[in-house]
């Protein structure tokens, strides 16, 4: 089937391009306009927190009008936000386009993937979700490579203009001809007064269980971002030299790839619940090595790589499996909203953290706070998997 593989495409490329862009183009866009490099990085925090803040519409959205006209709107909106970056004469038009981009990235990005593939598939949408999260892991692969060669061989701003022709001749179509159109013919009336209201209309024992899932996603994404931003200044601390920390850095990506290979291969076998707590002890077991002595740090990134890809796995499969499709796509996009905030946040949070108290103490509270999600989880399966079986 060819959605999947079209979608994995157009994901490779919205990562790359937009969660992905500043790794490469900062330095090059402070250089060209003396913008502060502080600021410059502030875009990305403000797409993210637009892309929070719009998720539950998103989801509703999908639950309305199926995944094709939302994944449409993303393209085309990504597309003029990266026409307006690229002309952008100041600062304040430089946010506005990244605020633009942020609606784009709320769109288009894997929550409003899976709230689609959720809609599209139903209960059996597990696999495909898993199988997209395959392409995800290559966006730095691919568009670091690309973006480097762009501003070397142009500037920043030629960079800004060919994703968004990308994003025009390449996620647009993909998004327009090959995702199916919505043919639901009707969802149960409860289930369409629901979704008009917005509302989830939970009972209080679902209620606690949203609550839950919503903690244990946020918490792992908060340590996520942070490790993901300031993961060579980690591996300095470590002793390492910056080459030797970059070489061990692109470690990560694999890591993340591999252990998403596997979760497709045997996941099917156990509930999504356990996908999520392997996540969260691989984490904190990387975490804990990374306070260890220097032999350990490459085995560290590689398990706490591991995790870290499996959580975006859990991230779409385990809300399926405890809420069923039928609503899935509105709460999707309710998880959406904390998570995409503590991931837009959490980085400044980080720095703060290791400029206050040094990368170890900073590694070791990462550390404390990915085993008390592996505790969380562990009570979101005994409240909400384990108990309902009793």
């Amino acid at each position: 089937m060819l959605v999947v593989p079209a979608l994995g495409i157009v994901q490779i490329l919205m990562w790359g391009s937009t969660f992905y862009l500043l790794a490469v183009l900062a330095p090059a866009i402070v250089a060209d306009t003396g913008w502060p490099f502080r600021w410059v990085i502030a875009g990305v925090t403000i797409g993210l927190m637009v892309a929070g803040l719009i998720s539950p519409a998103v989801g509703r959205a999908i639950d309305r009008h199926g995944g094709r006209p939302v994944l449409v709107f993303s393209s085309v909106v990504t597309a003029a936000s990266f026409a307006v970056l690229a002309l952008a004469p100041s600062l304040a038009v430089y946010f506005a386009a990244w605020t633009l981009m942020g609606v784009g990235m709320g769109a288009g990005l894997y929550d409003a993937v899976f709230a689609a593939l959720g809609r599209l598939y139903g209960q059996e949408a597990r696999g495909a979700i898993t199988n997209l999260t395959l392409f995800g892991g290559f966006g730095s692969t691919v568009c670091w490579p690309l973006s480097a060669y762009l501003v070397a061989a142009w500037d920043w701003r030629t960079a800004c203009l060919v994703y968004a022709g990308l994003h025009l001749v390449l996620a647009l179509p993909i998004h327009a001809l090959v995702f199916p159109p919505d043919r639901s013919k009707g969802r149960p009336a409860g289930a369409a007064a629901r979704a008009q209201a917005g509302g989830l209309a939970l009972s209080p024992d679902r209620r606690i269980v949203f609550w839950l899932l919503a903690g244990v996603q946020t918490l792992a994404q908060a340590v996520g971002s942070i490790v993901i931003v300031h993961l060579l200044i980690f591996l300095q601390a470590r002793g390492l030299a910056l080459a030797a920390a970059v070489s061990l850095g692109t470690l990560f990506g694999p890591a993340q790839v591999a252990a998403r290979v596997i979760e497709r291969v045997f996941g099917h076998r156990y509930h999504p619940v356990w996908t999520m707590f392997a996540a969260a002890v691989l984490m904190t077991l990387g975490l804990a090595m990374l306070l260890a002595e220097r032999p350990l740090v490459a085995a560290a990134v590689i398990v706490y790589g591991a995790g870290y890809g499996v959580t975006w796995i859990a991230r779409g499969t385990l809300p399926l499996a405890l809420f069923g499709p039928e609503r899935y796509a509105v709460l999707i996009g309710r998880l959406a909203l904390p998570s995409l905030l503590a991931q837009a946040l959490s980085p400044f949070a980080g720095a703060l953290m290791i400029e206050r108290f040094g990368a170890f103490a900073t590694v070791a509270a990462l550390a404390a706070l990915a085993g008390a999600n592996t505790a969380l989880v562990a009570f979101l399966w005994t409240f909400a998997v384990r108990r309902p079986r009793a």
